[in-house]
């Protein structure tokens, strides 16, 4: 394990704290997922009773947190059984030592880079695969019912990974001021959505936009040429806005784009 994202930073647990106190009759705990190159720690939350819906959340890169942990029970208090992943369990255990000033400090930026650097396509598909397996398994899951993921920043495109890997399961994918989503890879996460029977949400920040404003056009041209349905808008708020400890929260376009992936899930 990499030492250097061990310690401990929990930032919001306030935050964390009320919502456990906002959502009663949840059912949570950290879980251990086997996969095909170790155990990934992760959160699970779902209803006390029945059979739901299961989703893969993807963290940004400042992994599983408790702001994460506060965004699944929210999540699950409508009646959803949701997985937050630790992303980078390859290389770094819970909690970490990750912060947004990390990626403002060329240092630090330094050693968190390898852990994103490890998430390579094939890993994440082999990841995902583990997730859907481990979902399925759970009393808690509705197996008759398709999966969703979504994903914030970078998990954007592990989102849209997930749907190809395990294209006979995942029917919603839904990514929040996602990063990388087009780039000249040959499997650039735009170029895989043939490959998966999912519908898409895709919300990109004012700034997302700015830097990249060809890449809504070219998701939308992917999306029709594969068949999938998309819903792709441009919100008014900056990278980092659905995220309560994100520098960039912006409470009212959060809750628009909270309402939206409800109405997308719905649909499972």
């Amino acid at each position: 394990m990499c030492d250097e994202f061990t310690g401990l930073q929990q930032p919001q647990q306030a935050m964390a704290d009320r919502e456990e106190q906002i959502y009663p009759g949840l059912s949570e705990g950290m879980v251990e997922v086997i996969t095909a190159d170790g155990t990934c720690e992760a959160f699970f939350v779902h209803p006390g009773e029945g059979k739901h819906p299961g989703v893969i959340f993807w963290p940004d890169a400042i992994g599983l947190r408790p702001a994460k942990q506060a965004m699944a029970r929210r999540l699950a208090s409508s009646g959803y059984a949701v997985l937050v992943v630790n992303q980078y369990y390859r290389n770094a255990s819970l909690p970490l030592a990750i912060g947004f000033d990390t990626f403002r400090d060329a240092e630090a930026r330094a050693k968190i880079m390898p852990l994103i650097a490890a998430l390579t396509p094939d890993a994440l598909a082999r990841d995902a695969k583990a997730y859907a397996a481990f979902l399925d398994a759970q009393a808690s899951v509705d197996t008759a019912r398709g999966l969703g993921t979504q994903g914030y920043c970078m998990g954007g495109g592990q989102a849209f990974r997930t749907a190809a890997a395990v294209p006979e399961r995942v029917r919603a994918v839904a990514s929040f001021h996602g990063g990388g989503l087009v780039t000249e890879a040959p499997d650039s996460p735009h170029r895989i959505m043939a490959q998966t029977q999912a519908a898409f949400l895709i919300l990109p920040g004012r700034d997302d936009d700015a830097g990249q404003p060809e890449a809504k056009d070219v998701l939308r041209e992917a999306a029709a040429a594969a068949g999938r349905p998309a819903e792709i808008e441009v919100y008014a708020a900056d990278h980092g806005w659905c995220v309560p400890d994100a520098p960039a929260y912006d409470e009212a376009e959060a809750d628009r784009a909270w309402d939206r992936l409800l109405a997308l899930y719905a649909e499972l």
